[in-house]
C-alpha cells in the first residue's frame, strides 16, 4: 500500500445531500479501514454556516459518526465572490500537518457556479500542492465544457484535475475490465462478430427527492448519459489499452468516443407529476427520461448498437450493463428458449456477474432450457470492496488518475449529444412506475430491454 501525505481535505457544499450520505461517511470508513493518511483534517465549506457547530450536524446526520472522526471537522464559510477566510484556514491546517501536507479541493456545487468557484479558488492560492476534485455535470455544452476547461487549466494543470465519475469507481464497472483483458474465453468475442448488442441501463424508482431545481437546469440527458452511461460505454467499447495506466487507458475511451457517432434516435420522457414539484416550472419540457439507440463507427463495433436508458420514477432501480450474444450459425434446438445469451454486470457495490446461457434440462428428454452461470464476486474471492466514492476518494488522495475523466473526454462526450441538446425530441408523458415512454421500447427493437423478469431464469 502506497503511504499518504498528511492531507486537508476541503468539501464545498459540505452540508448537502452528497456530503452527508456518501462522501462523510465514506471518509470515515476509509479511516477505519487504515486507508487514510497517518494525519488529515476536513474543513466544509459553502455560502451558509451551520446553526451550531457543524460537527455536531455531521454527527445527526451519520448516526455512527465517532469522536476520533468528528474532532477533525472544521467549517469555514466561503463563496466564489470571497474565499480569504478559507484560504487561511487551509494555510493553517497545512501548517499544523507539517510541510508534506496536500490539499485535497472537493468541488460539489451547481454546474452553473463551477466555473467562478474554480477561480477563485485560483485566485486565493489554494491550487499550491492542490487536488481538485469535480462532480458532474463538467458544463452544459460543449462551450461552456471547454470554457471551464479553459479556466481550470488557468489554475491547475490537468494532473491535479480528478473529474469524478462514481459509476467508474464501482468494482463491477472495472470487472468489466477484468472479464475482458485478464481472460483468454471473453476478449476474443468481444466485437460484432459475437455480440449483437449492449445495453446499459440505469432506471431509478425515486422521484426528484427535493431536486426539482437541479433537474430544471440539468435533465436527464446531461445529468446521467453525457456522464455516467457514456462512461460505461467507453469502458466497454473501448480497444486494449497498452496498459492500466491513466494515460493509456484515457486514450483508449477517447478514441472509442471519437468513433461514438453524433446521437440521432434518441427518446425523451417526463413522469407524470414532475411539474407539480415546487421548484418546476409550469409546462417544463425538462425530460426525467433518456433512451438512446447509439453507434460506433469502428471495426470492431460497427452495425452493434449500444442502447442507453436511463429515468426517474420507473418500475425499478437498478444499474446493469448486459452484452446481448449473437444466436449461433446453425441451432439443432429449435424449440428451445429464444431468448438469447447475454453476459450481465450488476453494477451495485457488491458485484455480481452472470453468463446466461442455454443447457440441457436433466432428465430422460434433450431438451434446452435457459440458465445462468453466476458470481458473487465477494464471495467467491472472500474479500471486501470499496463503496465507488470510497474507493475514488482514496484514489485522489494517492494520485491516481485511473477511474477519472480527462478534459478531451468531456468535450468529445458534448460534441456527440450537440445535436440533441439544439434540436431536442419531444418530451414524451409516461406514468410513474412505468419503464417510461411505449416509444423506447420501440427504439431498443428487435433486442429489447433487459427486463427484472429476465433476471429469475
Amino acid at each position: 500500500m502506497t503511504s499518504l501525505d498528511p492531507h486537508v481535505l476541503v468539501l464545498f457544499g459540505a452540508r448537502g445531500d452528497l456530503a452527508k450520505r456518501k462522501l462523510l461517511p465514506g471518509l470515515q470508513h476509509l479511516a477505519n479501514a487504515g486507508l487514510m493518511p497517518p494525519d488529515w483534517r476536513v474543513i466544509g465549506s459553502g455560502r451558509h454556516a451551520p446553526d451550531g457547530e457543524w460537527a455536531d450536524e455531521v454527527e445527526d446526520a451519520m448516526d455512527d459518526a465517532e469522536p476520533d472522526f468528528l474532532q477533525r471537522l472544521s467549517f469555514v464559510v466561503s463563496s466564489a465572490d470571497d474565499g480569504d477566510d478559507l484560504a487561511e484556514a487551509v494555510r493553517e491546517a497545512r501548517d499544523e500537518l507539517g510541510e508534506d501536507a496536500r490539499v485535497l479541493l472537493y468541488l460539489s456545487v451547481p454546474s452553473s457556479a463551477m466555473n467562478d468557484m474554480v477561480a477563485m479558488l485560483g485566485e486565493a492560492g489554494l491550487a499550491d500542492r492542490a487536488r481538485l476534485v469535480m462532480e458532474k455535470p463538467f458544463g452544459s455544452d460543449v462551450a461552456s465544457a471547454r470554457a471551464l476547461n479553459a479556466t481550470i487549466h488557468e489554475h491547475f494543470d490537468e494532473e491535479q484535475v480528478f473529474r469524478i465519475d462514481h459509476f467508474l469507481g464501482k468494482e463491477a464497472a472495472q470487472d468489466i475490465l477484468a472479464l475482458r483483458f485478464a481472460n483468454g474465453l471473453f476478449e476474443p468475442i468481444w466485437n460484432r462478430e459475437h455480440i449483437a448488442a449492449v445495453r446499459i441501463d440505469v432506471p431509478e424508482d425515486l422521484g426528484l427527492e427535493g431536486r426539482g431545481s437541479f433537474y430544471e437546469e440539468t435533465g436527464a440527458l446531461r445529468d446521467m448519459v453525457v456522464t455516467h452511461l457514456a462512461q460505461l460505454l467507453g469502458i466497454v467499447a473501448m480497444e486494449r489499452p497498452t496498459a492500466l495506466e491513466p494515460g493509456p487507458l484515457r486514450d483508449a475511451k477517447l478514441e472509442a468516443f471519437e468513433a461514438l457517432e453524433p446521437f440521432e434516435d434518441v427518446v425523451f420522457g417526463q413522469f407524470e407529476g414532475y411539474q407539480d414539484d415546487e421548484d418546476v416550472a409550469d409546462g417544463s419540457t425538462t425530460e426525467t427520461f433518456v433512451a438512446v439507440r447509439a453507434s460506433v463507427a469502428n471495426e470492431r463495433w460497427e452495425g452493434v448498437p449500444f442502447l442507453l436508458r436511463t429515468g426517474k420514477a420507473l418500475a425499478q432501480s437498478r444499474s446493469v450493463v448486459s452484452l446481448v450474444l449473437r444466436e449461433p450459425e446453425h441451432d439443432l434446438f429449435a424449440d428451445a428458449d429464444r431468448r438469447a445469451d447475454e453476459i450481465v454486470f450488476e453494477l451495485t457495490d457488491d458485484p455480481q456477474l452472470a453468463v446466461e446461457v442455454r443447457v440441457k434440462r436433466p432428465g430422460p428428454e434433450l431438451e434446452v432450457v435457459r440458465a445462468a452461470l453466476a458470481l458473487d464476486v465477494e464471495r467467491e474471492t472472500e474479500a471486501d470492496g470499496l463503496a465507488a466514492y470510497e474507493r475514488l476518494l482514496h484514489d485522489v488522495m494517492l494520485g491516481d488518475q485511473l477511474l477519472f475523466t480527462r478534459a478531451d473526454e468531456v468535450e468529445r462526450l458534448w460534441e456527440v449529444v450537440a445535436g440533441v441538446l439544439e434540436d431536442p425530441p419531444d418530451t414524451q408523458p409516461y406514468a410513474q412506475g412505468s419503464w417510461g415512454p411505449q416509444a423506447a421500447d420501440e427504439l431498443a427493437a428487435p433486442v429489447g430491454w433487459r427486463l427484472p423478469d429476465d433476471d429469475d431464469d
